[in-house]
C-alpha cells in the first residue's frame, strides 16, 4: 500500500472529543485519514461541543457522508490499517456486531472486520447491561478491540484534554502508530507513586 491510509468514525455517544483529539493526533501522522460522522455525533458536536463540523471534517484529508454507501472506505480493496471508532455508540456497537451495514459508519466497521483489519471501538455508556456485554463479545469474537475511554490517573492528569489525549494515544497505539504524545509507564518521568498504606 504506497499511501497508508486510517478511518475514523465518530458516532453518537457523549464524547465527540474524542474523535476529535484522534483527527489531531494523527495529523502528526503521515497517512490518509478518511473521516466519517453519524447524524447522531452530529448532534452530540453541537451539544457537548464548541467546534463546527466544518473545523473538525478539516482535520481529516477525505471526508465521506453517513448516507454514501458506494464509498471507498466501504470496499474491501481499499486497503487502511484499519478503522477507530471514538466515541462509539451502544447503537454502532450492535449494528457492528449484528452486521447490520445501513449507514456508512457501520459499512466501514464491518469491511474492516472482514477484510481482517484492525478495529478499534472505544464504547461509552454506563452501566451496561447484558445486551451491550453480548455486542462486545460478539465484536471481540470476531476480531474487534473494545476500548472504553478509562482514565489513566496513575499520570495524575491535570485537565480534561489530558486524559483524553491519553485516552486516544493508547487506543491509536493499537494501529502500531509512533504515538509520542504521552508519557508511558517505565519511560521518562511520570510522577512518583506515593507508598501505599494499605
Amino acid at each position: 500500500m504506497a499511501t497508508q491510509r486510517i478511518i475514523v468514525g465518530i458516532s453518537g455517544a457523549s464524547g465527540f472529543q474524542y474523535g476529535v483529539k484522534a483527527l489531531q493526533l494523527l495529523q502528526a501522522q503521515e497517512m490518509e485519514v478518511h473521516l466519517v460522522i453519524s447524524k447522531g455525533a452530529e448532534k452530540t458536536c453541537e451539544l457537548e461541543t464548541d467546534y463546527s463540523l466544518k473545523e473538525v471534517m478539516a482535520l481529516a484529508d477525505v471526508v465521506h457522508s453517513i448516507g454514501n454507501l458506494g464509498a471507498s472506505i466501504s470496499s474491501g480493496s481499499f486497503k487502511t490499517l484499519g478503522m477507530l471508532v471514538a466515541p462509539c455508540s451502544m447503537r454502532s456497537l450492535a449494528s457492528i456486531a449484528c452486521s447490520l451495514t445501513d449507514n456508512l459508519l457501520t459499512r466501514a466497521a464491518d469491511v474492516v472486520l472482514k477484510e481482517r483489519r484492525r478495529l478499534v471501538l472505544m464504547v461509552r455508556e454506563t452501566p451496561l447491561n447484558l445486551s451491550h456485554v453480548r455486542n462486545m463479545q460478539l465484536v471481540t469474537e470476531m476480531g474487534g478491540i473494545l476500548f472504553p475511554p478509562v482514565p489513566a490517573l496513575y499520570q495524575r492528569p491535570k485537565t480534561v484534554d489530558e486524559v483524553i489525549t491519553h485516552s486516544v494515544t493508547r487506543a491509536l497505539d493499537l494501529f502500531g502508530l509512533d504515538m509520542r504524545s504521552i508519557p508511558r509507564w517505565g519511560e521518562g518521568d511520570l510522577p512518583a507513586q506515593p507508598e501505599s498504606t494499605l
